[in-house]
């Protein structure tokens, strides 16, 4: 390969590509270009956020007063269920993982995705999964009373039969979206190790790719355990197996252990690829190299080790010895060091540099701050006597919200902002971004904060009714949840608005570093008419040195 100049003018605009005015039906077929199918992902995970949201609002309504006055406890206990996993299964986990389509190819300047039709499969996969998830909820038999986690033998504990049960509907979606995850796992994968531009060594990859890769080595050792786990819990239910039925000599507790041992690393499939976010974007709007790259960039490998080593903080209740309490809470203390150092690098990066308050800027870090409280809290429940004492509490609520919404999915938003112009080739509109950063700032705050001091007094979560005494805090919580519901809309309206008739956004119109702005607005098909031998490391702001060969960058 020899050296090449990429500049617009050398991009192949004659195709049709994502994105255009006269293309929109792209989106709705069996696409196996990479850019319509993270977008297929971002908007079909949108739409499953808001019916999640719509259910928190239901319950939140609920909780406004003590007692349980708007909904039967049943279909109260039902909507818990479907929260949870809507938000997990079909929002967090697939917006991500639509990003990540999105963007891996274009930063390291490949032309698609390693296995394309892989990667469309995986997609489809996903309303699938919707439609037998949500299906469960109207279903006889589903898993109202059995939670997100679907713990047996309360999960096992179903009068209906087989074949019209929605617990059954639940578990086999759960484990559809398991095998959805490993074939785009393996993708991701096998892009990022065999696809590189030349000259693109480990230590000239972008963060966000670093912690794509993090995220994705996760799953391929810990999401096995996960969906064989619901696998085995299906044939418990419906053929009679006793896997973990302790009335047929089961071990309930087994369970718990293949749920965990994935779904606490879950939690750093999801945080990773928001740290990456954090350390694209903080540069470009700092105009600042990354400081501590590297170390940045291994820290999330770090992550991905000790997050498999973690997962029984979450059994400290459970009947786990003494010995074993001691050993988690320190390798759960002991996840806090990469992240710290992240936070460190991120507060240096921005510390002394032309700061720019743009939408992305603000959300990134709206995000971090919350992720330092979450992060905070985090090691108290990984200390074993304050876990006993909030255990089940709305302490433990307070603290996952934090990270799930907090953090997770303010670097979303962010991410979103970042790179539309990228994929509309259109400016979205300043003033409903940043009306949306203050609803959802303020509306996380109330909706979250408040569940600390409640799980300190002892309030229980996953209850329709509570003691008068929790009124106050509830309603404040509430009235957060309202809060982050209306956001939503000005969102809505920036997105659709801004796409149909947003100002021309230009090629690279934050002046940014990185070969995913080497291209037009939006990309051609394959990305690259020609691909770049990348010569320098990422971040060079104010270094005025040019990323790939024969090219100067700009705006430094």
């Amino acid at each position: 390969m020899t050296d090449v100049t990429v500049t617009p003018a050398s991009i192949n605009t004659s195709q049709p590509y994502p994105g255009a005015p006269d293309n929109w039906k792209r989106f709705f077929t069996f696409s196996t270009d990479h850019k319509v199918i993270g977008i297929q992902y971002i908007v079909t995970s949108f739409i499953f956020f808001l019916i999640a949201g719509l259910f928190a609002m239901i319950m939140r309504g609920e909780l406004i007063t003590p007692d349980a006055d708007l909904i039967d406890r049943t279909v109260y206990n039902a909507l818990f269920t479907m929260h949870g996993s809507i938000m997990l299964f079909l929002w967090t986990f697939p917006v991500l993982v639509g990003l990540g389509n999105y963007l891996v190819p274009l930063m390291i300047g490949a032309r698609d995705m390693a296995f394309p039709r892989l990667n469309a499969v995986s997609f489809w996969m996903v309303p699938v999964v919707g439609v037998l998830m949500i299906g469960s909820f109207f279903v006889p038999g589903g898993p109202s009373q059995s939670g997100w986690w679907a713990y047996p033998p309360v999960s096992l504990q179903n009068p209906t039969g087989f074949w019209l049960n929605g617990q059954m509907l639940w578990l086999l979606a759960v484990a559809i979206s398991g095998v959805s995850s490993i074939m785009g796992a393996i993708n991701f994968v096998t892009t990022i190790f065999r696809m590189r531009a030349p000259g693109m060594g480990w230590f000239r990859m972008p963060a966000f790719v670093w912690s794509v890769l993090a995220a994705q080595l996760i799953q391929l050792y810990g999401l096995p355990a996960l969906t064989g786990g619901a696998i085995m819990l299906l044939l418990d239910l419906g053929f009679g197996t006793s896997f973990f039925a302790p009335d047929r000599g089961g071990n309930p507790i087994m369970y718990q252990h293949f749920f965990w041992f994935y779904s606490h690393p879950a939690v750093y499939v999801m945080v990773l690829p928001a740290f990456g976010i954090f350390s694209e974007l903080l540069p470009v709007h700092a105009r600042k190299p990354l400081f501590g790259y590297r170390v940045i960039a291994v820290s999330s490998l770090l992550i991905t080790f000790i997050s498999g080593i973690v997962w029984v903080h979450h059994m400290y209740a459970s009947a786990t010895p003494p010995w074993m309490r001691m050993l988690f809470m320190v390798t759960t203390m002991l996840v806090a060091v990469p992240s710290g150092i992240k936070v460190f690098g991120w507060v240096a990066t921005i510390w002394g540099g032309k700061i720019r308050f743009t939408t992305p800027m603000l959300f990134s870090l709206g995000g971090i701050a919350n992720w330092l409280f979450a992060g905070i809290t985090g090691i108290f429940l990984g200390s074993v006597p304050l876990d006993i004492h909030v255990n089940n509490t709305y302490f433990v609520v307070g603290h996952f919200h934090y990270v799930l919404y907090g953090a997770i999915v303010m670097a979303i938003y962010a991410a979103i902002y970042h790179w539309f112009p990228k994929m509309t080739g259109r400016m979205y509109y300043e003033g409903l971004g940043k009306l949306h950063f203050v609803l959802t700032f303020v509306g996380t705050t109330l909706a979250f904060f408040p569940m600390h001091a409640a799980g300190l007094m002892g309030m229980p979560r996953r209850v329709a009714s509570y003691d008068p005494e929790f009124a106050y805090l509830n309603v404040i919580t509430s009235i957060g949840g309202f809060l982050l519901g209306v956001s939503t809309l000005p969102f809505i309206l920036n997105m659709v608005s801004s796409w149909i008739r947003g100002e021309r956004a230009g090629d690279n119109p934050w002046r940014a570093i990185g070969l995913e702005w080497l291209t037009t607005s939006p990309p051609p098909v394959e990305n690259f008419e020609e691909i770049p031998v990348v010569i320098a490391p990422p971040y060079g702001y104010g270094k005025n040195e040019p990323l790939v060969a024969n090219l100067r960058v700009e705006g430094g």
